[in-house]
């Protein structure tokens, strides 16, 4: 009987094949009490298990091919550094030697109790990070028992004369997991698996990171998927809206079919665009930038056929170190990294975004705060730590000097903040002539992502070259919506009134007075909201790699001069949405 279940798209396609399931590495988990003089001898257990791990993790960074994606490497050194993470170890050795746990059972305890601080993050990237010390943890437990990867036990399934439940060789496989690691994920590339769906997971999970940078059809936080669907079952995976059919009828077979046929068109025409300019129809240049993690999602960006990088998020070079922050010759390595993978193209690097909601070691956690994400964050943090701030600007500059690079202010609301912020830039700059170290000259930019800073554009357009529209957090706060808390999600609305008003004042401000501006939230990244950025004046989009060629498209098809009667009507409309549709 042909049913349905609905999880999260993440990655567009539609993959057609027979379930393999992979179960989870805790299902089974022994729990037993040890004699404490046994408790060296499972620590011990616990070291060899996270050696063997590393040691396999470090062979698929070796190994990684010429093709691999960008992301890969990045999200492996995520899962080396949980590796080594001083709570894990010193919270599994507690569990062990004070509670008298065995290995297995120490290592879930010890993830149940990090999981929950996660669970409290207001920052959902954050908050999908708990994916990855899980999939740590399943590590160390298949390691603990002797076992392959999920990917290889799929793979080993198939018989010495080639059949898989039943099949031929060559009928596609999907496979159905309750998670999957990004080394796991690398071994996917390389089998025979067409899609896949996992049980958790969101949009920003690494698993969906990975999954669009592969291109690879996926549904992700799907919840029950992996008991619903029984092992060779016939699967569906509409990447597009985030739904898993199971044993489809041959009508819903064949329909699909014909749509997995329409989609590898459109893809082969999308990728046709790469090297066209993005130009709409009345000749208007439009702008298409990248947003990145890591030095490495550069080769993502050059091969989407990016302009440049809109958005850095540097806050990933500090995340996962146990409180060592990075110092700054890392830093300017990185950076530097990043503007020769662009080739030359501009690089947008955002000073760092955490505090509150994004805890590290030595700052307060998200918990001592009534309101995280009204709090100590972005650049009051970095305000607040004048070293650590100094430290980042430092490396800024110096990395400026193999190439244009674009200073980016998170979160900026008051004069006050951007006569600090300024003040700390030339005393950076002051200290690196000082010491006769190189460094060059920086375009500075300002998120506007709170309405005060909307609403008062007047000190922005004063003191910085260029600024950048963060919606996320600018509808965040104009709606007193918490985006990351699923009891008030569905009222996160980006056509709200309110919110378009507050965008397209901000463009047109910016436009007077010949200040460029772009948009680096998801609306820059949605084909739906492109036509209507287009006719607010916006020119310069920056967005995830995996969503240019979709904004050229609309771009190429838009005459963005006779837009913009109609936008001016949505954003007057009572029922914007309703208007974005009906025009």
């Amino acid at each position: 009987m042909s049913f349905s279940i609905h999880g999260l798209a993440v990655s567009r396609g539609i993959a057609i094949g027979r379930a393999v399931l992979v179960a989870s590495s805790r299902a089974d988990v022994a729990h037993y009490f040890i004699e404490p003089e046994q408790a060296e001898q499972e620590v011990q257990r616990i070291r060899l298990a996270r050696d063997s791990v590393m040691e396999e993790i470090s062979r698929v960074q070796r190994e990684l091919p010429s093709d691999a994606p960008a992301e890969l490497a990045a999200l492996l050194d995520v899962h080396l550094m949980l590796l080594q993470d001083e709570q894990l170890s010193a919270g599994v050795k507690h569990w062990i030697v004070e509670r008298h746990y065995n290995a297995e059972w120490a290592i879930t305890t010890q993830y149940e109790a990090l999981a929950r601080q996660f669970d409290e993050m207001q920052d959902p990237y954050l908050r999908e990070r708990k994916a990855d010390l899980e999939q740590v943890v399943e590590r160390l437990l298949r390691s603990l028992k002797g076992a392959a990867s999920p990917v290889q036990q799929s793979a080993s399934r198939r018989t010495p004369q080639g059949e898989l439940l039943g099949d031929s060789m060559d009928v596609p496989l999907v496979l159905v997991a309750h998670d999957l690691s990004p080394a796991d994920m690398l071994q996917f590339k390389q089998s025979l698996f067409v899609g896949f769906a996992t049980d958790v997971g969101g949009r920003t999970s690494h698993t969906a990171i990975v999954a669009r940078s592969m291109d690879i059809p996926a549904v992700v936080g799907a919840r029950s998927a992996s008991a619903l669907i029984e092992q060779d079952d016939w699967v569906i995976i509409d990447g597009d809206a985030g739904v898993l059919i199971v044993d489809p009828s041959p009508i819903i077979l064949a329909e699909y079919g014909f749509k997995q046929r329409q989609a590898e068109l459109e893809r082969e025409r999308l990728n046709r665009l790469r090297h066209t300019p993005a130009l709409t129809l009345d000749g208007q240049k439009i702008e298409l930038l990248a947003n990145i993690e890591m030095p490495a999602d550069t080769a993502a960006a050059v091969q989407a056929g990016a302009g440049g990088v809109g958005l850095f998020r540097s806050e990933f070079l500090f995340m996962g170190r146990g409180g060592q922050l990075p110092d700054e010759n890392e830093q300017y390595l990185a950076y530097r990294a990043a503007v020769e993978g662009m080739q030359g193209l501009p690089v947008t690097i955002r000073t760092v975004d955490i505090g509150a909601d994004k805890p590290l070691d030595r700052s307060a956690r998200g918990d001592d705060h009534l309101n995280p994400a009204l709090g100590l964050r972005a650049i009051r943090w970095s305000l607040a730590d004048p070293p650590m701030f100094l430290t980042q600007l430092r490396a800024l500059l110096r990395a400026a000097a193999h190439g244009p690079i674009q200073l980016l202010v998170p979160m900026l609301a008051h004069a006050r903040e951007i006569r600090q912020t300024l003040s700390l830039i030339d005393h950076a700059r002051a200290q690196l002539d000082n010491k006769g170290q190189a460094h060059g000259l920086v375009k500075l930019g300002a998120m506007i992502e709170v309405p005060a800073a909307a609403l008062h554009l007047g000190p922005f357009l004063q003191h910085f070259d260029f600024l950048s529209i963060g919606t996320n957090d600018l509808i965040q706060y104009t709606l007193a919506i918490d985006r990351a808390d699923e009891a008030v999600a569905h009222l996160y609305d980006p056509l709200h009134p309110a919110v378009l008003r507050l965008l397209a004042d901000t463009i047109a401000q910016c436009r007077a007075q010949g200040r460029p501006v772009s948009v680096c939230g998801e609306m820059a990244g949605d084909p739906a909201m492109t036509r209507l950025l287009l006719g607010l004046g916006l020119r310069s989009f920056s967005m995830h790699p995996a969503q240019i060629l979709l904004v050229k498209q609309q771009v190429l098809r838009a005459d963005a001069g006779k837009l913009e009667a109609w936008a001016r009507r949505v954003v007057d409309s009572e029922d914007p949405a309703a208007a974005l549709q009906a025009g």
